[in-house]
């Protein structure tokens, strides 16, 4: 419910506070005083577009500010949906500064419209009598017709049984696309990969091979540079070996003079014995050499393969063939598979879809049996409220499975004796609306936490008993659920909880709208001229009080 509400610098409205009564609140004043004006502020609240003409002063920022308690209405998980954290009291802000800017928050976080519109509108409900169009809607037609029923495990079963058929249907439709593309591709992916399995790509060392094919292609000059090596360590005149060896025999002639002498000449011994053991393998390794024209050929051979299918594939590496070969037996792998798999989703389509009826059915069963008494008290209260020949009847049929369920329901009405009942677009009027949509909130308020209610002059065009009847209905409401109800009726006003007056003020350079609370007599004086004109007589203070005094 509301706990307080804030309008700053909005049309007329400079500055507009109220805490109203968690029960039945009663809004009157002049016409144009600025009632319609704090609805459009509230409507800001529920996602409401604005502009920068809705600011009294041009230079400050227009600020509407809801403080609500939301306990009871089992909105936690429509928080979290939005990234919100929950608390049991919410603050909703709109500001609209003078450049235009709108911004919307939700305890102190920045919303979007759309979030905005989705929960505000579970915190109020504002009806007024040329708002027609929600109860004509089919959505809203189903919406009620499910409360009174009070079988929201059913909606949730069908929900969730609804979506696991979609899921199944939609995996089982992805399927047989994938087939269809596999099956036209799967020659061609057969021939790619027969390609490459041409080659052990798996025992295949691109870099090793192409070394030792430049090797083999290499091996005269090998050989030459490897023979004129051992001539200049061993075999020439001047080889290193022989002038190493005349090194050795001169050092050894001072070896006894030093120890430092002695370890250059052991030094010098082994760079001989190594020197020697290099020439020796140098003579090994050039004999051994011999060019191999068939391994030359099968490396040459498996390397332009590799080459020209690097080249058609876009790899740079046998690794990203090996990867692209596994890929493509993946996919004929699948292909072959196709039809146990498609087999298996169909099956579990079947089952889904079976799963998903019973569940329509039992949601079905469930509407067609509560909307005779929904339509049975609505008729009783129309009565009551002066329509005699008022019907409303509830219609279920049968329609194609959807998110709420295989159901169209549709609420069939008609004012006057002998005119059979058509939709309710089609025939009510926008009295016939207000008293129907009263009527229908009143059935609901015993079964349901309604949102803060605002009725903005749904009793026009009563009086009498008949406006008696309403503001008791109005009354019988507000023990449960909090209502704002915009009036010109003195049966209706008597019946607040809370009485708030709004007015004009001219007594500045510019006329405002406000807004104040009224004490008991001022509730008199003001019933009394809703009774009696501006002028009102004894009579009607005293019919005034008489007012007061039933329901207080």
């Amino acid at each position: 419910m509301l706990k307080h509400l804030v309008i700053r610098n909005y049309a007329l409205i400079r500055q507009l506070e109220i805490s109203p009564s968690a029960h039945l609140n009663i809004i009157t004043g002049e016409t144009g005083a600025g009632k319609s004006i704090m609805l459009g502020a509230i409507g800001l609240l529920l996602g409401d577009r604005a502009d920068t003409k809705v600011l009294l002063n041009e230079g400050e920022k227009c600020v509407v500010e809801g403080q609500f308690d939301i306990c009871e209405y089992d909105l936690q998980p429509l928080f979290e949906e939005s990234d919100l954290d929950f608390d049991g009291h919410c603050t909703i802000r709109r500001e609209i500064s003078p450049a235009g800017k709108s911004r919307a928050f939700i305890n102190d976080t920045p919303v979007t419209l759309e979030v905005l519109r989705r929960i505000g509108s579970r915190l109020m409900d504002i009806h007024s009598q040329h708002d027609t169009l929600l109860l004509a809607a089919d959505d809203f037609q189903r919406d009620l017709l499910d409360a009174f029923a009070q079988h929201q495990p059913l909606v949730d079963a069908y929900a969730q049984a609804y979506r696991t058929w979609r899921k199944a249907e939609q995996a089982l439709q992805k399927l047989l696309a994938q087939a269809d593309a596999l099956r036209k591709d799967a020659d061609y992916n057969q021939y790619l990969l027969e390609e490459l399995r041409q080659l052990p790509l798996d025992e295949m060392q691109q870099e090793a091979m192409e070394q030792e094919l430049e090797r083999l292609d290499n091996i005269e000059t090998i050989k030459t540079q490897l023979a004129l090596l051992g001539q200049m360590l061993a075999n020439d005149e001047n080889a290193a070996e022989n002038i190493l060896r005349s090194a050795l025999s001169e050092i050894r002639k001072i070896v006894n003079y030093s120890p430092r002498y002695q370890a250059l000449a052991e030094r010098m011994e082994s760079l001989f014995i190594e020197l020697r053991d290099i020439g020796s393998e140098l003579e090994s390794e050039e004999g051994s050499l011999f060019f191999d024209e068939e391994q030359a050929y099968t490396l040459k051979l498996q390397l332009d393969k590799l080459y020209t299918l690097q080249k058609k594939h876009g790899a740079a590496t046998v690794a990203e063939l090996i990867a692209l070969r596994n890929s493509l037996a993946d996919k004929l792998s699948l292909t072959h598979n196709l039809d146990e798999a498609i087999a298996d989703a169909r099956t579990a389509l079947e089952q889904a879809e079976a799963a998903m009826r019973a569940a329509a059915a039992q949601l079905s069963e469930s509407r067609r049996a509560a909307a005779a008494p929904v339509a049975l008290q609505t008729n009783a209260l129309l009565q009551d409220l002066g329509m005699p020949n008022a019907r409303l009847e509830i219609q279920v049929s049968d329609t194609a499975p959807a998110p709420h369920g295989a159901d169209l329901v549709t609420f069939l009405f008609s004012a006057n004796k002998g005119i059979r009942p058509e939709p309710l677009k089609n025939v009510a009027s926008g009295g016939e609306f207000s008293r129907l949509m009263l009527c229908l909130k009143y059935i609901l308020a015993g079964k349901t936490a309604l949102p803060t209610i605002i009725f903005d002059e749904i009793d026009t065009g009563i009086s009498g008993e008949i406006a008696i009847k309403v503001g008791k209905m109005l009354r019988e409401m507000s023990k449960k659920h909090q209502l704002f109800v915009i009036s010109h009726l003195p049966q209706t006003a008597a019946n607040g909880e809370q009485h708030y007056y709004v007015y004009k003020d001219d007594t500045a350079d510019r006329v405002i709208s406000c807004i104040r609370e009224l004490s008991y007599e001022e509730r008199v004086g003001e019933i009394a001229q809703m009774i009696g004109g501006a002028k009102p007589s004894e009579t009607a203070y005293q019919s005034a009080r008489e007012l007061l005094a039933m329901y207080h």
